[in-house]
């Protein structure tokens, strides 16, 4: 009999979480990259197919010679993008790790989920299905829906992810009641709203119990990386002096004019809900800190452990200011444990409803008189921008975080920084192959130096020649030194690609 989700994730093992592989163990890794979004909004992401070789630093746990990894994308990945990242592995020969890595794809560059893809397949799931060994393996994934859950159900595999069931627990409303059961500071705001009459209404009682408040951000419940945030302008509105239902009216015809990146976002607000939240300003220094970590199975059904990862300073950008454009790790010293704290607090919280493997937690933190405060902003029940950076560094240090201090330290104990980007964009990068980058790397010396412990690790190399984007992961032994290998590495490659640009 065909056993249910449940009954499958039953059968992870304590020990499949840990990437550090430190226990010697012993199993097939199937993973599949599927950014299984909305799909109007992965629309905007430019070259969205090949997010699919972020996930390529899984495949650290191929460390362990007892593992062998499966790795399914939409095309066929070249092997250059696939050596790339298995060179960058200490402690294995690249051929001993290539030997137990396995590659499909299913030959389909459409803009589709790569999982619904894949269950339109049966003849390459079965093919996938003989190379994996029954109680030995498990499946990892950037997002769990109900796609990834029809497919563990039909590979009959355990999922490393949270049940789509739990799914409520990583959206904007359920996020602000999480904050509140774990005691975790968050902005006023509203509940769940689902047209622009009761967005209006929810906006205007923000306002009228908070009179000083300039702007809020009106937020689609499930948006991701900001692209379903946008700021709203209150002050603008002049709103005092109004009546209350001239008050309504305004915002009202403020919001119909909202600039929010997804162009049918009226639509997706009777879907999938929206609120509105206090825009929190105010002090002499403001950032986007954020915090990850991961539930590790407790085995036989039983509640996770958490384990906190990392914390990183986001970089945004884009129209509203709020589209995720790259990151710096660590968080800032002031707030580091406080954000590990607050970090774990909701992942114990999350881990007693059964979440299972990635989350994160993102922050905006304000300097004011002197303190930093931190106000919490939303859960993610999924990797994200954050999460191939810390792998990436894992995977080529063997170094492990301090959970006393939130940094990272090699085996030397040097304590090591990045700066991490998916958008390194520039017309003069186009037309590059994977390999002109390789040799450019190679010349100009850019590469990671496990002696120096600096340099650059590269991804998103199948975007690099159609698009003119590239994204990195700058290593350095302080903050200074990786912003420093970042501007070399960005500047050095730019100029080299210009220079093959005349020549040619």
């Amino acid at each position: 009999m065909a056993l249910s989700f449940r009954d499958l994730q039953a059968q992870l093992l304590p020990d499949w979480g840990d990437e550090q592989g430190r226990n010697g163990t012993d199993f097939d890794l199937l993973v599949v990259p599927s950014l299984t979004m909305d799909q109007a909004q992965m629309e905007l992401v430019t070259g969205a197919h090949h997010y699919e070789e972020r996930q390529l630093f899984s495949l650290v746990r191929l460390r362990d010679p007892g593992v062998r990894a499966i790795y399914v994308t939409s095309k066929l990945l070249p092997e250059l993008v696939v050596d790339a990242v298995l060179e960058l592995l200490p402690g294995v020969p690249t051929s001993h790790a290539r030997r137990r890595l396995h590659l499909f794809d299913a030959d389909d560059a459409s803009s589709r989920p790569l999982t619904a893809k894949l269950l339109e397949r049966p003849q390459l799931l079965a093919r996938i299905q003989e190379l994996l060994r029954p109680g030995r393996s498990f499946i990892a994934c950037y997002v769990v829906t109900e796609l990834e859950k029809q497919l563990s159900e039909r590979l009959q595999v355990p999922l490393l992810g949270t049940d789509p069931a739990l799914g409520y627990w990583g959206s904007k409303a359920s996020s602000r009641e999480l904050f509140a059961r774990c005691g975790v500071p968050h902005p006023p705001g509203s509940g769940l709203v689902h047209n622009l009459d009761d967005l209006a209404e929810v906006t205007a009682e923000l306002w009228e119990a908070q009179p000083q408040l300039r702007r809020c951000v009106v937020k689609l419940n499930e948006g991701f990386s900001g692209e379903g945030n946008a700021p709203l302008d209150l002050e603008a509105l002049l709103l005092d002096g109004l009546s209350g239902a001239q008050r309504r009216g305004r915002i009202r015809q403020a919001l119909e004019e909202l600039a929010m990146p997804p162009p049918q976002w009226r639509e997706l607000v009777a879907q999938q809900g929206a609120l509105v939240e206090a825009w929190l300003e105010g002090g002499d220094a403001l950032s986007s800190p954020s915090v990850q970590g991961t539930i590790h199975p407790g085995g036989g059904g039983r509640p996770g452990t958490v384990e906190v990862l990392s914390t990183h300073e986001q970089i945004l950008g884009g129209p509203s200011g709020q589209t995720y454009l790259g990151c710096r790790f660590p968080a800032a010293e002031p707030y580091r444990l406080e954000l590990m704290r607050h970090g774990r607090a909701v992942g114990e919280a999350l881990a007693a409803e059964g979440a299972l493997e990635r989350y994160a937690v993102d922050f905006i933190a304000r300097h004011i008189d002197g303190q930093w405060d931190l106000q919490a902003i939303e859960v993610n029940l999924r990797q994200g921008g954050t999460t191939h950076p810390t792998m990436a560094l894992r995977a080529i240090t063997t170094g492990e975080l301090d959970p006393t201090t939130g940094l990272f330290r090699s085996p030397t104990g040097q304590p090591l920084h990045y700066m991490a980007t998916d958008n390194l964009c520039d017309p003069r990068l186009r037309g590059l192959l994977p390999v002109d980058l390789i040799d450019i790397v190679a010349d100009a010396g850019l590469h990671y130096d496990p002696a120096r412990l600096q340099g650059s690790v590269f991804h998103l190399l199948g975007c690099l020649s159609q698009f003119g984007k590239l994204g990195m992961t700058c290593i350095g032994r302080s903050d200074a030194q990786a912003g420093a290998v970042y501007e070399a590495t960005a500047s050095q490659l730019i100029a080299r690609a210009s220079e093959l640009l005349a020549q040619g």
